[in-house]
């Protein structure tokens, strides 16, 4: 009898091995249709094109600020020219390539079912309402940390000039004569 329930657990068992596993339903890969929709109810690309003008600003104000502390003389037409090239840059930023770039990524993290709950959320008044406030909330956490970055850059250029001096102070080595 026992060797009869070894014979049929081995017998299961090959039948198992011998079928490709079945996905469960929350393993089914999110379609790129159902994240461009996820993208859509959050609003994703007003949300990006918003953050993208407050990291202008932001930038503008630090490199404002560091051009001023490094190289005092630079006048401010250069600086306002420093400015209008950081917002064209941005300006420019391939919105919609960058959103098609996004969807494998999300495929990777996100099963169809995650993705349709975010869907479901974010169609939620409270997922409305997260959208609205994202931009202010990502505003004033970039005002909040700006002083901190500041300073860790200032460390950084400093640390960077260190480095500079300390090779241009090593005396140079004259090769042997052959």
């Amino acid at each position: 009898m026992k060797q009869l329930n070894l014979s049929l657990a081995v017998l299961v068992l090959a039948v198992c091995a011998a079928f490709p596993q079945q996905s469960l339903p929350g393993d089914t890969p999110a379609s790129k249709e159902d994240i461009q929709h996820l993208f859509e109810v959050m609003q994703i690309h007003q949300q990006m094109r918003q953050v993208m003008d407050a990291m202008t600003k932001q930038q503008s104000a630090m490199i404002d600020e560091t051009l001023k502390k490094r190289y005092p003389q630079t006048s401010a037409e250069k600086i306002a020219r420093a400015n209008r090239m950081i917002q064209e840059t941005m300006k420019d930023m391939p919105m919609d390539a960058m959103l098609d770039d996004m969807i494998p990524i999300y495929q990777r993290h996100f099963s169809k079912i995650d993705i349709d709950a975010m869907s479901t959320f974010y169609a939620s008044p409270t997922g409305q309402k997260m959208i609205r406030e994202m931009p202010a909330l990502t505003s004033e956490s970039m005002q909040a940390s700006y002083a901190r970055m500041q300073t860790q850059i200032d460390a950084i250029q400093k640390k960077a000039e260190q480095i500079v001096r300390e090779d241009q102070e090593k005396p140079k080595s004259i090769p042997a004569a052959p």
